[in-house]
């Protein structure tokens, strides 16, 4: 993946940048692993709006990836390389030995052609997935699953991975992008290698229209509302009211830790990200 830039032909062009496409393979996805996506505009079944800023944005279709990775034993062949608008990764078509046809997650250096292939047995190439425990410690992993059986729910986005640091007690320890070390069953399922699309955190937007087109509405400071909607809202004419910042929902927003050590903290980390970070 390259990142393209565009001659300053109007003020908003300057500074805009986007992906060129060019590891691309196919502009048309496979018509069985579509399903039909329907816009909430971030509301729930009575109307009331639960998720601001969500509404608008360009229609899309869901693509059906699989995250499980459960066909074991069958090897399969890279069709295409797609581009996938629910999610920032590129995903690829799978033909399976069998005839079954499916979406992945496209880890990097992976091309048209090569075979991946699912299960205990499978071999130590970017692209196959398998048990936490029979990968060597030290290798990177992606769409890591956190519940055997339910499909991978980590490392999924675009440039993701993780470092397997030691197995011991049934669990794998994993070392998260931000430093946290993390456990996680040593029988769950986790894919070699690297998610691609690594540079499309480097992608400047440039105007807002473009976060329009992905269904991101505006965000107003709460600092321009009225007292009744927000806790930093109210004054005559623009003031700071010299309160802690804070969320819609009185939540204090700069530095107060939101983390439940009873759920969170007692065997699932190992290293918290922030001693991680100071380290």
């Amino acid at each position: 993946m390259a990142i393209k830039t565009f001659k300053p032909y109007t003020p908003s062009r300057r500074g805009m940048t986007s992906a060129d496409y060019s590891e691309l393979t196919a502009d048309r996805p496979q018509k069985s692993l579509l399903s039909r996506l329907v816009k909430t505009g971030g509301r729930n079944n009575t109307g009331t709006l639960m998720v601001r800023h969500h509404g608008g944005g360009h229609k899309r279709v869901y693509r059906i990836v699989d995250f499980k990775r459960d066909k074991f034993g069958v090897p399969g062949k890279i069709a295409t390389i797609e581009y996938d608008p629910n999610r920032t990764a590129r995903i690829c078509l799978v033909h399976y030995a069998d005839g079954e046809k499916r979406y992945i997650l496209h880890p990097v250096g992976i091309k048209v052609g090569d075979t991946i292939v699912s299960g205990p047995q499978a071999d130590i190439k970017v692209g196959n997935a398998l048990p936490l425990k029979d990968i060597p410690e030290g290798h990177f992993v992606h769409n890591v699953e956190l519940i055997p059986g339910k499909g991978g729910q980590m490392m999924r986005s675009a440039g993701t991975q993780a470092q397997l640091m030691a197995k011991d007690g049934g669990y794998a320890q994993l070392k998260m992008p931000s430093g946290e070390i993390r456990l996680v069953p040593e029988n769950c399922m986790a894919t070699l290698g690297q998610v691609s699309n690594t540079e499309h955190n480097t992608i400047r937007l440039g105007k807002a229209g473009r976060n329009r087109h992905r269904g991101v509405r505006p965000t107003v400071r709460g600092g321009a509302m009225n007292a009744t909607d927000h806790p930093m809202g109210g004054g005559r004419g623009k003031s700071k009211g010299g309160n802690h910042p804070r969320s819609p929902w009185n939540q204090l927003a700069k530095g107060y830790k939101t983390r439940d050590r009873k759920k969170v903290w007692g065997w699932m980390i190992v290293s918290d990200r922030r001693r991680a970070k100071q380290a």
